[in-house]
């Protein structure tokens, strides 16, 4: 990330401190995910150790500090979710991705994780791929639903 980027995410939070989270939250929307060499800018025009930084972004599940495909993928694994049957939406993800949980495939194109809960039970099983909620997931619905996003 370069860093006239980083710098007007900085300026527009008036270089305060205070705002650390946001910046990083504004980062990682950015890039999906937190450079190395962004948080060395964050830490020098907020004059914040980077070692503070760095808790900080290995604190919160929202940020990554690995890369992370353009596509985020979260299958609630949650009790309502887990016995409509999940485990069979995630397997066809996984079969089509050809990723685990906690991995990005190596064209940066999806990144896979499991959730405890996205808090729409009722629409279980749940799939959600970047923020947008596909509820009642079949496999053949998962399959069909993640052609669109390739």
């Amino acid at each position: 990330m370069d860093k006239e980027k980083i710098d007007q995410i900085i300026d527009k939070h008036e270089g305060e401190a205070s705002s650390l989270i946001q910046i990083l939250l504004e980062i990682q929307s950015e890039n999906h995910w937190l450079p190395g060499n962004a948080l060395e800018r964050v830490s020098e025009k907020l004059n914040v150790p980077l070692s503070r930084i760095k808790h900080i972004a290995t604190f919160y599940k929202a940020f990554s500090l690995i890369p992370k495909g353009r596509n985020e993928i979260h299958i609630c694994m949650g009790t309502a979710c887990h016995v409509r049957g999940a485990n069979r939406v995630l397997d066809t993800v996984q079969d089509i991705t050809g990723i685990k949980p906690g991995e990005t495939d190596l064209d940066l194109k999806f990144s896979l994780e499991t959730v405890n809960c996205l808090g729409c039970c009722a629409l279980g099983p749940v799939m959600e791929i970047n923020g947008k909620t596909h509820g009642k997931m079949t496999p053949a619905e998962t399959a069909g639903i993640l052609k669109n996003y390739e």
